[in-house]
């Protein structure tokens, strides 16, 4: 069997955790190909909220094992808080039973959450994710497979000390690394984690041999790609379908099908160019981030919010070639009386239907906008009350009234791909596919 892509097709949050869990149940293997902590995935289930920044989000499907792939960073204390929570909630251990952690993943460490700390350009997490990206690059970085060769060597341990305070004091962090509490540090980690350290792409790359289902999960958005995205306001890592693969530790030959998760309208997190955004404080954009509880799951930092921005999709298009699309939060829309989407750019007079590549040209783009008409909103159950009826009747997305058929279809115009899903409520079940696609699956309820 072939593996499937899940990537975050605008600058993030868009609601890829609900697509992997979805997906997840059909499936033998979840992987997570890059970043780390920075990432926060949110699956509700009834009245149970899992919110995620490390563990894949196939989680809440016992069957299904979980990896935290080779390209990812991975902060170990904040991985044990999620096992932590999701034991007291499940009874499960599932670290060294059905969760790996690569070998050949990054370990952030005190160190690059201090540094990290010092940036005031990007507005990044703070979580050490670009520090530890940048070791991997310089290859001063430690992974989980330089672990128990490190751990006794107090030399080696000795020489990360000294490199680390001495790269704090350049940014202006007075507090020093001390080699003895590297070194007990590292062999918490080790002691902590030694069950389920494993050669992770070697047992994806066998799951699929054998005809297994694999996810492989992405974090942040393609917009916020290291080298594709809105440079600098970007993330650490490669987000798009081409590291998907690398990230496993297995090769691009397996892949089929890669979705790509929109938003109905555009929000984005932290510093960096938005045409279409909108005030915060009133009309759209205010209802928008109001309705939709617009919060970083990982910060809490408020999302700014705005129209759905088509050049952006369509950008985020030509890089991973999506073979459908999964709208999220259609239900926020509802209530306001018009509806708009970015068809293009203005920019000095010149019209640009393509993104620019520097943000400083991004900032200085007006967005043209068409009008649709809007719909009323609705309660939550009566949105999940249609997706079931969805269901059940096999109708599809005629389930929908017309105008959001239509809000729909156009789309699908605009950006050249089907869409195989609609969002409309946080909850399992709170999605309409479309007819015979990927996603009409049952909406099982959790087990737990």
């Amino acid at each position: 069997m072939p593996a499937s892509v899940v990537l975050g097709a605008q600058w993030g949050d868009e609601g890829k955790g609900k697509a992997i869990d979805q997906l997840a149940n059909h499936s033998t293997w979840t992987v997570r190909f890059q970043g780390g902590n920075n990432a926060g995935h949110t699956i509700v289930l009834g009245d149970t909220t899992l919110k995620l920044h490390q563990i894949p989000s196939g989680v809440s499907h016992e069957h299904c094992n979980l990896v935290l792939g080779d390209g990812m960073v991975i902060d170990p204390w904040v991985l044990e808080e999620e096992l932590d929570k999701w034991h007291a909630l499940t009874g499960e251990r599932p670290e060294g039973k059905r969760l790996f952690i690569s070998e050949r993943a990054s370990i952030i460490l005190p160190f690059h959450k201090l540094y990290d700390g010092a940036d005031r350009v990007v507005g990044t997490t703070g979580r050490g994710i670009g520090p530890t990206y940048r070791d991997r690059t310089e290859r001063v970085g430690i992974r989980f497979a330089d672990l128990r060769g490190m751990v006794d060597d107090t030399e080696a341990i000795r020489s990360q000390a000294e490199r680390m305070s001495k790269q704090l004091s350049t940014v202006g962090v007075s507090e020093g690394i001390e080699a003895s509490e590297l070194q007990s540090d590292l062999r918490w980690i080790l002691e902590r984690y030694s069950d389920a350290i494993r050669p992770t792409g070697l047992m994806v790359d066998l799951a699929l041999r054998n005809g297994e289902r694999v996810l492989l999960e992405g974090a942040q958005g393609a917009m916020l790609d290291i080298d594709q995205g809105t440079y600098p306001f970007v993330t650490s890592s490669v987000t798009s379908r081409a590291n998907a693969t690398h990230g496993a530790g297995i090769h691009p030959g397996h892949v089929d099908q890669c979705f790509g998760i929109t938003k109905a309208y555009t929000t984005r997190v932290g510093n960096g160019p938005f045409p279409s955004e909108l005030p915060l404080d009133e009309g759209s954009g205010m209802h928008m981030a109001q309705v939709g509880n617009e919060y970083g799951t990982t910060t809490g930092r408020p999302r700014r919010t705005g129209w759905l921005d088509m050049v952006a999709l369509r950008e985020s298009n030509r890089i991973n070639g999506y073979t459908g699309l999964v709208v999220t939060k259609l239900d926020v829309l509802g209530g306001l009386d018009e509806l708009r989407i970015c068809i293009g750019y203005e920019m000095d007079g010149r019209t640009l239907h393509v993104m620019p590549t520097t943000s400083e040209d991004l900032a200085r783009c007006s967005p043209i906008y068409e009008t649709h008409p809007g719909f009323p909103a609705m309660p939550q159950e009566d949105w999940i009350a249609m997706a079931e009826d969805s269901r059940s009747e096999g109708t599809g997305f005629d389930a929908f009234p017309k105008v959001i058929r239509d809000y729909l279809v156009r789309i699908e115009q605009l950006a050249g791909v089907s869409i195989v899903s609609v969002g409309v409520g946080p909850d399992r079940r709170a999605s309409v596919a479309s007819k015979g696609g990927p996603f009409d699956l049952p909406a099982d309820e959790a087990t737990f």
